[in-house]
């Protein structure tokens, strides 16, 4: 990787959230408390979907991925910005600011792909439920999850190497959280025109496919729904899609805001990167384990068999 010239600036500072120390004592407890919260209950969505036979169908398999994307992307925000709030200097080097933009877009990028798959098990499942277990097979969901992490590397490996070229100068102070490309071009004293042409583009290219993909599948969901003539059977059908579309309309909805609204530094924008990046992988879990009894069922099966043991291995000790 061919570095370019940063000899003016090395490092960039850190805005951040609130300049007041108390305030900033309270966000440190806050995103400590989420970012605790959000590894348990990931972690928790990981292990009962790989643990638990009633779930190793195509739709938690593509759930479990999902809880590693968003355990990835809170990990690669949220601890510098907990370092951050307790430091007298939010400081970041410029090669690890480019590094962090760099994971923050690829696992976003990837996390679009996988919802955009989830999306197209929902529409098999709906639609041609006799056919799922041959179209959704484990060659295919497993093929569906190494493209969408191929796709969103190598998208965001084309946008950081080419942000390693920049010039950055006299202005240093990043009015945000965390290193995100947008708001690393304004910083920059070369032409970035390249750059944000192909990151719009890509992007646009990226986004699109996707939530077409994801409207596509809902629309033939919806259609497929409707002409079911029982109310339970349109009921039981809806439930199944329920808690994938409240993913799919918080985390689209917030990314696309962010990447595509001029870059200023404002409240709204900073709402928009914390909504993406640290509370939809927080609500992700609760999302898929409070509206789905499958995985209520198999949490209280995984409690109940923690509880066995625990129980037996007292009655050995004593």
């Amino acid at each position: 990787m061919v570095l370019g010239n940063h000899s003016t600036i090395t490092e960039f500072i850190f805005l951040g959230l609130s300049a007041d120390p108390h305030i900033q004592v309270l966000l440190f407890v806050l995103f400590l408390a989420i970012y605790l919260l959000t590894i348990m209950g990931n972690l928790m969505i990981m292990i009962v979907t790989m643990t638990d036979t009633h779930l190793h169908t195509p739709m938690y398999f593509f759930l479990s991925h999902l809880s590693f994307l968003d355990l990835c992307l809170t990990s690669v925000i949220v601890p510098k910005m907990l370092e951050n709030l307790v430091s007298h200097k939010k400081s970041v080097s410029v090669e690890g600011c480019l590094t962090q933009a760099f994971f923050v877009f690829s696992i976003a990028g990837t996390e679009l792909f996988v919802l955009s798959a989830m999306a197209y098990d929902r529409y098999t499942a709906i639609c041609y439920p006799l056919l799922y277990g041959q179209l959704m097979s484990k060659q295919l969901c497993g093929g569906l999850v190494w493209v969408s992490w191929a796709l969103g590397f190598l998208d965001a490996l084309i946008n950081t190497l080419m942000a390693w070229n920049l010039d950055f100068c006299e202005v240093q102070v990043i009015p945000h959280f965390s290193c995100e490309l947008p708001s690393l071009f304004s910083l920059s004293c070369s032409d970035i025109s390249t750059n944000f042409t192909v990151l719009v583009c890509s992007a646009i290219i990226h986004a699109s496919g996707t939530l077409l993909l994801v409207f596509f599948s809902y629309t033939r969901i919806v259609s497929t729904i409707l002409s079911i003539s029982s109310t339970s059977g349109r009921s039981k059908a809806f439930s199944t899609c329920s808690s994938h579309l409240t993913a799919v309309s918080f985390f689209y909805g917030s990314a696309f805001l962010r990447y595509f609204m001029p870059t200023s530094g404002s409240p709204l924008e900073l709402i928009f990167s914390i909504q993406y990046s640290v509370v939809t992988p927080l609500i992700n879990p609760l999302i898929y384990s409070l509206k789905n009894k499958e995985v209520k069922s198999a949490l209280k099966r995984m409690l109940q068999k923690g509880l066995k043991q625990l129980r037996e291995q007292r009655t050995g000790s004593g």
